[in-house]
């Protein structure tokens, strides 16, 4: 199960990116203050599919890359690392900074399926998303993926992604909840800020 251990890191590192305040929150966000739960759950799992999407292009292009350059693992190690110590600074100098849902896309998801094209359309057209993922894989993908590994690595991104996004619609659906999370946003950026600049850090110096 050795060969499988990398997932352990691209996991720890995909939620720190994927809780980190951006358009795909802020949507969540504001469908689940404004529509109902219903239309919530389904931008969430928009979202968690186009994380898949992304995943996918990231892990062939990748490897079609290093297939050819293989020096480049190393120098996309230190890039990678040093793109997550970035998002890092980013989080702890914007912690302060209020969650302004106006900057939310317009459009507004009618029914459920709607709600996934929207959530889908969301991710897709976020280049933030893409680079994340594109730093997470270039960190932390072994040279040689094992068997089923991209499978998995897929399952990561959805489940994490969807689950989140749905945590967030069934917690900002109460306005209690809302309160807390507003009052709290500084410190949970700077928590996660720490932990996503530590492990980046890491990446970047580690050789091996």
């Amino acid at each position: 199960m050795g060969e499988y251990s990398f997932l352990l890191g691209i996991a720890t590192v995909f939620i720190l990116g994927t809780m980190s305040p951006g358009p795909s929150f802020i949507l969540t966000a504001k469908t689940a203050v404004s529509k109902s739960r219903k239309e919530g759950f389904g931008v969430a799992i928009g979202l968690g599919l186009g994380a898949v999407v992304f995943s996918l292009l990231a892990i062939f292009g990748l490897y079609a890359i290093l297939k050819t350059v293989p020096f480049l693992y190393g120098f996309l190690k230190i890039v990678g690392g040093m793109y997550l110590v970035y998002l890092a600074y980013k989080m702890w100098k914007y912690a302060d900074t209020p969650l302004d849902t106006k900057l939310c896309l317009e459009q507004k998801p009618k029914n459920f399926t709607k709600a996934i094209l929207l959530g889908l359309a969301t991710q897709m057209s976020n280049p933030k998303t893409a680079i994340i993922i594109g730093s997470i894989f270039a960190a932390l993908l072994p040279q040689e993926i094992p068997p089923f590994g991209t499978l998995l690595v897929c399952l990561i991104a959805f489940i994490i992604d969807a689950s989140w996004y749905s945590c967030v619609v069934g917690l900002l659906s109460m306005q209690k909840t809302q309160k807390v999370y507003l009052r709290s946003k500084k410190y949970i950026d700077r928590i996660a800020g720490s932990v996503l600049g530590a492990l980046g850090l890491k990446l970047a110096l580690d050789r091996a």
